[in-house]
Order: C-alpha cells, then sequence, then structure tokens
C-alpha cells in the first residue's frame, strides 16, 4: 500500500499554528474562494432559470439534482482514482473545468443561446468535478497536516467554508439585484480560477504511488473501500445518518428559491440576505467545534450536532413576509450550527481512523450515499412542489429532517464519550 509521508518539506513543527503553516495558507485559500464561487452558484443558478428563463418548481429542483447527481454516476471510481493519482494536480484540473463551465452561462446569455438544458449540463459538468475536487481535497489534508493537526485543519477549513454559505448567497443576491443573475456566474467562474493559483503554489509534493498499485484491478479498490465503511460500525452509521439528514436539507433547500420569490414575493437581494442569514449559523459552529468536541467528548459532540440540525428545521415552514422571515433565519442558523460542528468532529475522525491508503476510496464510499441521496431528494421535493405546492415540499422535508438526530442512537456512538482513534484490529 502507497505509503504518505505526513507533510513535507514545509511542515516542519511551525509555531503559531497552521497561521505560520504555507502550504496550508495557500490550500485554505483556494478552498475559500472555491467555495464562495459554490455558494454563489447555489443561488445564482436557480435565479437564472427562475429570472431568466422563467422555468417552473421542478426543472428548478432538477437543477439541483444535477448539481449532485454525479456522485451517483462516478463516485466510487473516482476514489480509486484519487487513490492512485497525485492529489493537487486533480484538485487544479477541476477548478479550471468548473471556470469553463460557469463562463460558458454568461456567454451564452450574450448570444441569446442561453437555455435550461445548458444549466442542466453546466450543473453535471461542475457536480462531476467537485466529486473529484472534494474527495482530493480530503485526502490532501493529511499529507500537508500531522494528525495532531487535522482537527485544527479541518475547523479552519470548514469556518471559511460555512463563512462562504453566507457570503456566496449574499453576493449572488446582490449582484443580480443590481446587474442580473447572469453576471453573478462571472463572479463564479473568476473564484475557480483564483483557486487553481492558490493550489498551483503549493510546495509540498505527494510521493507516487508505485507502479503495482496503480496496476491493481480498478473493481477490487473500489469494493475495497466499501467493504471498509459497512464493516465498521462508526463510518457505517455516520454515512447513513449523513444520507438521511441530506434528504432533508436538500430537499427543503432545492425548492427554498422558488418558495422565497413565488410564494413570499422577495426581492433577489432579499433573498440573498436571507439565504446567507440562515447559513451563517455554520460560522459559529466551526468556530466551536473543537472547543465542543473537547470538552464534551467527539462522540458526544455528534449527538449535540444532530440534535441542532434535526428538531430547528421545523421553523423554516413558518416563514412569512415581514417579522414572519425571522423564523427560517433563526431555523436555518441553527442547523448551520449542527452542521458545521458535525462536520468538523466527523470530517477529523475520517482522516485519522482510516488507514491512509483506503482513505479516498473510503471518503468517497460515504460520499456516495451521503451525496447520492440528494439529487434524488431535491427531485422529490420538485415533484411535491409542483404537484401539492412549494409549501408543501418544504414542510415535508423540515419534518423528515427533524426525525433524523435519532439514527446517530442505533450503534455505538450513544455509548461512548469520545470517537475510537483507530478501528479495533479484527
Amino acid at each position: 500500500m502507497t505509503t504518505v509521508t505526513r507533510g513535507g518539506p514545509t511542515d516542519a513543527r511551525p509555531t503559531g499554528g497552521l497561521l505560520r503553516h504555507r502550504d496550508f495558507r495557500l490550500l485554505w485559500a483556494g478552498q475559500a474562494v472555491s467555495s464562495v464561487g459554490s455558494n454563489v452558484t447555489t443561488v445564482a443558478l436557480p435565479l437564472v432559470a427562475v429570472a431568466v428563463l422563467d422555468a417552473g418548481t421542478f426543472q428548478v429542483a432538477v437543477l439541483t439534482a444535477a448539481a449532485w447527481l454525479p456522485w451517483l454516476l462516478i463516485g466510487l471510481p473516482a476514489g480509486a482514482w484519487v487513490d492512485r493519482l497525485p492529489r493537487r494536480p486533480v484538485m487544479v484540473v477541476c477548478d479550471l473545468l468548473c471556470a469553463a463551465a460557469f463562463l460558458s452561462v454568461p456567454l451564452a446569455a450574450l448570444l441569446g443561446r442561453l437555455t435550461v438544458a445548458q444549466l442542466l449540463v453546466v450543473a453535471l459538468s461542475a457536480g462531476a468535478a467537485r466529486v473529484f475536487f472534494e474527495t482530493a481535497d480530503q485526502v490532501y489534508l493529511p499529507v500537508l497536516l500531522r494528525p495532531g493537526q487535522l482537527p485544527e485543519g479541518n475547523a479552519k477549513l470548514q469556518a471559511t467554508q460555512t463563512v462562504s454559505y453566507v457570503v456566496g448567497p449574499g453576493l449572488a443576491g446582490l449582484i443580480a439585484q443590481l446587474t442580473g443573475a447572469v453576471a453573478a456566474l462571472l463572479l463564479d467562474a473568476l473564484t475557480f480560477l483564483l483557486s487553481a493559483v492558490f493550489l498551483l503554489r503549493i510546495r509540498t509534493r505527494e510521493p507516487r504511488a508505485r507502479r503495482a498499485e496503480r496496476s491493481r484491478s480498478l473493481r477490487r479498490d473500489i469494493i475495497e473501500g466499501l467493504r471498509f465503511v459497512i464493516r465498521d460500525p462508526y463510518l457505517r452509521v455516520l454515512t447513513v445518518f449523513g444520507a438521511a439528514s441530506n434528504i432533508g436539507l436538500t430537499g427543503y433547500q432545492a425548492v427554498l428559491v422558488v418558495f422565497l420569490v413565488r410564494d413570499l414575493r422577495l426581492e433577489p437581494g432579499l433573498v440573498g440576505a436571507l439565504v446567507g442569514v440562515m447559513s451563517a449559523g455554520g460560522i459559529i459552529g466551526a468556530l466551536v467545534a473543537t472547543t465542543v468536541a473537547r470538552r464534551c467528548g467527539t462522540a458526544r459532540a455528534l449527538l449535540i450536532a444532530a440534535a441542532l440540525t434535526g428538531p430547528p428545521a421545523l421553523l423554516i415552514p413558518l416563514a412569512a413576509p415581514g417579522i414572519g422571515l425571522a423564523w427560517p433565519a433563526l431555523g436555518g442558523l441553527l442547523i448551520g450550527l449542527g452542521v458545521a460542528i458535525g462536520n468538523v468532529v466527523k470530517g477529523a475522525f475520517r482522516q485519522t481512523y482510516t488507514p491512509h491508503h483506503l482513505l479516498g476510496r473510503v471518503t468517497v464510499s460515504m460520499h456516495l450515499l451521503n451525496y447520492g441521496t440528494i439529487p434524488l431528494a431535491a427531485v422529490l421535493a420538485g415533484v411535491i412542489g409542483a404537484r401539492y405546492g412549494v409549501g408543501t415540499a418544504i414542510v415535508v422535508m423540515t419534518a423528515w429532517l427533524a426525525l433524523t438526530p435519532l439514527i446517530l442512537f442505533v450503534g455505538p456512538i450513544r455509548r461512548r464519550r469520545d470517537l475510537p482513534a483507530a478501528p479495533v484490529a479484527s
């Protein structure tokens, strides 16, 4: 199996924490601008579909589904390939592909050729690149950092990612309000180009996989990663919980913009601002995640995070014009808080718990089910919204989300204070 050096020439135990770690700062900056761009897309692409192309509720939901469908189609082979390839070049290529995809939208609009079909192709293309990028990103971080640095590294990356949940939609709404929704996708393309520049400046080099490993059966590699997740009691329950909660999260988010624009008749700028406020709890969650895990224990921190992610979702269907917007804002804040804490704890656990030669395949095996439910949830929400109304779709999806924390009580997590450092030898 591949032996990976923890950190490279730049990882000489820098003082002052990871802020003094040059290569981590570059990875962090690249991820930050890329995340802002991705979260501009979550509002800008549906706004283009609704405001420019007059798309229906189901079409907008299918757009959301298309962005996540590649996890189902190519997730498993992508994980096996990432374990064979150098990760940084993979991430750079993915950034460039995303930039090209999003740049095609304003170009087509300028020529008067923009269609919903093109938006679907863009969403699919960017989603496929995201599969490879996120998998490579998860595996690349332990190359730059030592195991003891991973919680801090994950917390910082999660913090900027959750900041992007606020900044991205807000920027998308503001730009859409001032210059039109199509222009927001120009900013998206630029963020991916800037991310590629940051990644290219990283100096740490990964050791190459031995030729014997590169010639192994791709099918055997995929099965090995899947088997590890299925047989492990901790990874198994975390995967099922993530899949179930993503059904509710994506379900209501897939039709939220339609609900806010057409049912509540909000302006694009206010839509972006509200979505940004709903995501702001993630910033707090990322900042306090390591403290919560240290004081309460990592296993208990996951239970706390799940409690914050589930029941507060019931506040979102109470949305109404004016002061009634406080309900979805509060519900979204609490959900963001729980999601961020859970992601930081789970990410650091997976990176230290999983043998490194399996990390890409284990990561993508978990994401296959976690993210694979997202397109199905988006389509389901679209069908419910088209037939029974968008408000009904949001009620159904948030009610499901409220029940998902019960899953974590099936399995060993409920009995522990902390998650284990390594799998039990069989």
